[in-house]
């Protein structure tokens, strides 16, 4: 078993890019006896949030005793954290099995599938091979043609809307909103955003849902100095590991579907201490110096990291390290990065498929504040280091990771 062979056989097939509809995964599940058919699936679609979102929902069912499933996408570090049962992910032994399996069906079957269709697949059949009781699944991207889109949830949950993808979602809200409500079958579902577009698709689906900001508009919350944040419902506290004020509504996003499946508020409270969720405001390193790592790999995003950042800093203060996707608004993404900080130092992303380098994202903001171009990596987390600031890095997951592989504290 060569697992380097066997990811790369597999990440050869993204140049096969998206195809919007369902006939291949529906035809290699049929193949395969309907694996998502074994469990309880929530199923979560949104711009953004969706991670943070899966994670309580994870933790939540863990403390209630469940075996559970997570799914998400993109990984930062290696393939195996996008399927994980009990917080454990997936060895590098059943990725090479699963894909071996699905390989030879597609292969005696004619069929062309994508990267996504066939990791879905996998995940599918191993989570019903582990005896998963619950599943919580993430949309890969929108939400009617993705290849997730194959199940019978318990409860449908929808994050938020904003635009992104609009070269395949659409390039309005409205347009966007009815994609992501294309997980909605029959189930109960429940929103944690309460733009009117968003209201509208919903509607057009069903009337069984629940807008979270709505039913809890009395929550009180508060950011801790230890990058937590604590919210308060009615006379309960939770003290939620992850940090920020968008992640309220991730969180009641999550609390109001845990409670539709019966778990308690006790349950929920033991579990929100625990989540984590990387490569999302994530503090890689406290001290010498205090490093944070954030996708932020869309405008939206860009402007919840930079709430956070403002929260406890100013702008004077953070020297932050920058590539994006050439697909992303990425003058929007960098206009929101240097509200928040004063140096920013622009790396290369071109190893990566639809990567840029440091001199084009320069290019689009010359006007902006003091920035430079440092194409290798560690070098420029060297020369973020000498200014003796906070060090944010932030713009792609793919940044995340590479920063993750090459740049060793030291």
């Amino acid at each position: 078993m060569n697992i380097d062979k066997t990811l790369e056989e597999l990440y050869s097939l993204t140049g096969m890019g998206i195809k919007l509809g369902l006939d291949n995964i529906k035809n290699i599940l049929k193949l395969m006896g309907d694996p998502q058919d074994s469990y309880k699936i929530l199923h979560i679609a949104g711009t953004n949030g969706k991670g943070s979102t899966a994670s309580i929902l994870e933790a939540g069912l863990l403390e209630a005793g469940y075996k559970v499933g997570k799914y998400t996408s993109p990984h930062i570090e290696k393939f195996n954290e996008r399927i994980v049962v009990n917080r454990q992910q997936i060895s590098d032994e059943k990725i090479y099995s699963y894909y071996k399996k699905i390989r030879t069906l597609i292969e005696v079957n004619n069929l062309h599938p994508t990267f996504f269709e066939i990791t879905t697949a996998m995940m599918f059949d191993y989570f019903k091979d582990c005896g998963c009781e619950y599943v919580v699944l993430e949309t890969g991207l929108g939400g009617r043609f993705d290849a997730t889109n194959v199940c019978h949830p318990e409860v449908s949950i929808i994050t938020n809307i904003s635009l992104d993808h609009i070269n395949i979602l659409g390039d309005n809200l409205t347009d966007i909103a009815r994609e992501k409500c294309g997980i909605i079958k029959g189930s109960p579902v429940v929103i944690a955003d309460s733009k009117p577009e968003l209201t509208a698709a919903v509607e057009e689906k069903t009337k069984d849902y629940i807008d979270v900001i709505k039913k809890y508009s009395e929550v009180r919350f508060e950011l801790t100095d230890d990058f937590g944040t604590k919210i308060y419902i009615d006379n309960m506290e939770f003290n939620l590991s992850l940090y920020g004020e968008y992640q309220i509504n991730n969180f009641l996003g999550a609390y109001e579907t845990l409670k539709k499946i019966d778990v308690s508020d006790k349950n929920i409270q033991d579990a929100v201490s625990k989540v984590y969720w990387p490569g999302r405001f994530e503090i890689y390193s406290k001290e010498n110096p205090l490093i944070i790592l954030d996708g932020a790999h869309n405008v939206d995003a860009a402007s919840k990291l930079k709430e956070n950042i403002l929260s406890k800093y100013r702008s004077e203060d953070i020297v932050t390290i920058v590539s994006i996707l050439e697909d992303k608004d990425r003058y929007g993404i960098l206009e929101e990065i240097s509200k928040f900080s004063s140096e920013i130092i622009f790396t290369s992303l071109e190893d990566f498929h639809r990567g840029t380098s440091g001199s084009e994202l320069l290019d689009l903001v010359s006007a902006f504040k003091d920035q430079r171009v440092e194409d290798d990596l560690v070098k420029a987390f060297d020369l973020a280091k000498k200014t003796k600031k906070v060090v944010v890095v932030c713009g792609s997951f793919y940044l995340l990771s590479k920063f993750k592989k090459n740049v060793q504290m030291r």
